[in-house]
């Protein structure tokens, strides 16, 4: 998978699309991603003895990683390229301005 955590990234399809995060978590067996403030569902919840306090939270919902796009700080969403540099080290790069993402 080509998104990791922290990464920026734009939705390109779906409800959210537009909306800009941070990418939260990662789940590559299912091949989807959660991104901060996006695709955000309420969730109702019993008190427990970790929450003590129950009710309806908001929480963040996992999306397709085809949904979103990388974004590059040079030239917006992207796809994402990879490159191996003269050390043997890989790297991934903007596939429009091959900028180190």
């Amino acid at each position: 998978m080509k998104i990791k955590k922290g990464d920026k990234v734009r939705v390109i399809a779906g409800k959210d699309r537009g909306h800009e995060g941070e990418v939260l978590r990662v789940l590559p067996k299912e091949d989807r991603v959660v991104v901060a403030g996006v695709n955000v569902a309420k969730r109702h919840t019993k008190p427990t003895s970790a929450t003590t306090q129950g009710g309806i939270i908001d929480k963040a919902m996992p999306l397709h990683v085809s949904n979103v796009a990388m974004l590059c700080s040079k030239c917006g969403p992207t796809r994402v390229g990879f490159k191996v540099d003269d050390s043997s080290e890989k790297s991934r790069v903007c596939a429009k301005c091959g900028a180190e993402l």
